[in-house]
């Protein structure tokens, strides 16, 4: 790189962080960080009417969440208007732009002789055509007006990073407006201009915005702007393959992070959503991630928003924390889940932590430890039904949970060795399995037929739960058959 990287993410506040928009900005972020560049935050929110205060607080959390911190901004467009207006009466004194009187129920009859004809609609210059003594009349008058940009007759080549060279045959375009009657600059003027001005050496968006290289390149030119480097990337799809929306998945940044994602995971995962580091890692460090980074190795495919592989790598990050993480983490969706106070949970640190290790190994995602733990922390839960047909349903069953529970009871040692010994000892005792122990009593302590190791859950759980619990289950079972 012989200049400095400067790249930019600009997001609409008209809604939530979309992890389409969270991808655009990491690969962004990447990039700079990978060349020593800057990474600047723009919000673009023009439409005044849609813009919306508490969006641009969910998109910079949402960001911070993730990590990607910004070099300078947030600019506002809303606070740039003299730029672009100043750009746009440049374009209007070089006669490159000019004055359009059209109301919009002209525009929709012109739109609808279009179709009627079966072609595309081109706005037909009719008011490049005005003498200049009706536009000052009109001017006088306050005739609404918007500002369209004269289309120069040009077959201009643009190379883009990932695409490769891009023609374009400026007939096909008509005469856009560039500033609307309401005085608000309209997006393809906006972003030329702050592109320029914030000496953005890298435009890296959404394919969604490849359309819009025609247009934005003849204002480059127009303006007497150097273009940046464009890279457009693929866009994300559902597993259907069609465009993600609600409907097939969380769209929102912020969903995944009430579900307890991690943010490390989040971030992985979204690299390499049309990217690749050219071998056969996924789980990869931000550092390392940056190493990797480069615009030539984004691929041209539309990727797909595979849910289940997000938890999977989610799943792997959990596994890599300590069990003081794990705590920190955890603690305040326990808490959310009313399983335990702020108070409780630091005065029962240690127990907790001993929780989430031994459950550490079967959640996909920190959300799932209030539903996989709750057992632990009350005693108020129903039975599995099919565990209740197969391990309380045999007469024996309240006989061995009382007898396990009084061996417990009277037990002085309550140690892991000890807990096992007791179990396998009542089995051996009564000339039984040990799984015919084993099942009843998990059932009895949890409510649920499947878990983590019983002599580690039990030994966890304490004496005096495990005893009140397999006793419960017994007076059940005794009401049962």
């Amino acid at each position: 790189m012989t200049k400095d990287v400067r790249v930019r993410f600009a997001p609409s506040p008209t809604g939530y962080l979309h992890v389409g928009g969270a991808r655009t900005a990491l690969f962004n972020w990447l990039f700079a960080r990978k060349h020593g560049g800057k990474f600047i935050l723009r919000i673009e929110d023009t439409d005044l009417v849609r813009s919306d205060d508490r969006m641009v607080t969910q998109i910079l959390d949402s960001m911070k969440w993730l990590g990607l911190d910004w070099d300078e901004g947030p600019f506002y467009q809303s606070q740039r208007f003299s730029l672009y207006n100043a750009a746009i009466e440049k374009l209007l004194a070089e006669g490159k732009a000019y004055y359009c009187f059209c109301d919009a129920e002209k525009l929709k009859e012109m739109r609808e002789a279009a179709r009627k004809r079966g072609g595309s609609f081109q706005y037909d210059r009719r008011c490049l055509n005005l003498g200049q003594d009706e536009i000052e009349r009109l001017l006088k008058q306050n005739v609404p007006k918007a500002v369209r940009f004269l289309v120069p007759e040009a077959k201009p080549k643009v190379h883009d990073a990932v695409h490769g060279d891009i023609a374009f045959d400026s007939k096909n375009i008509g005469d856009f407006v560039i500033k609307k009657a309401d005085g608000s600059p309209t997006y393809q003027l906006a972003v030329v201009v702050d592109d320029h001005d914030m000496g953005i050496t890298h435009v890296i968006r959404g394919d969604d915005h490849y359309n819009n290289i025609p247009k934005q390149t003849m204002i480059y030119e127009a303006l007497g702007y150097t273009a940046p480097q464009f890279a457009h990337v693929p866009l994300i799809l559902a597993e259907s393959r069609a465009k993600l929306s609600k409907r097939n998945a969380a769209v929102a940044v912020s969903d995944y992070r009430e579900s307890g994602f991690m943010p490390e995971a989040v971030a992985n995962f979204l690299a390499l959503l049309g990217w690749s580091p050219g071998d056969n890692r996924e789980i990869m460090s931000k550092a390392e991630l940056i190493e990797a980074f480069s615009l030539g190795s984004i691929s041209k495919a539309n990727a797909v928003f595979d849910v289940k592989k997000l938890e999977w790598m989610n799943g792997q990050y959990i596994r890599l924390l300590s069990p003081d993480e794990l705590f920190e983490r955890a603690k305040p969706l326990l808490v959310d889940a009313g399983l335990l106070s702020e108070k409780s949970a630091d005065d029962k640190k240690e127990w907790i932590k001993n929780i989430l290790v031994i459950l550490q190994e079967r959640v996909r995602k920190l959300g799932d430890y209030p539903s996989a733990a709750g057992y632990f922390f009350t005693c108020d839960f129903d039975y599995d039904e099919r565990g209740v047909r197969k391990q309380f349903t045999n007469p024996q069953a309240a006989n061995v949970l009382e007898m396990l529970g009084g061996r417990f009871e009277s037990s002085a040692d309550f140690s892991l060795e000890s807990i096992e010994s007791t179990i396998r000892g009542l089995a051996d005792e009564l000339e039984i399995k040990a799984s015919k122990v084993i099942h009843p009593a998990r059932l009895a302590c949890t409510g649920r037929t499947v878990g983590p190791s019983l002599f580690h859950l039990i030994e966890i759980l304490g004496k005096d739960r495990t005893v009140e619990r397999l006793q419960k289950a017994a007076a059940f079972v005794k009401r049962l058959v």
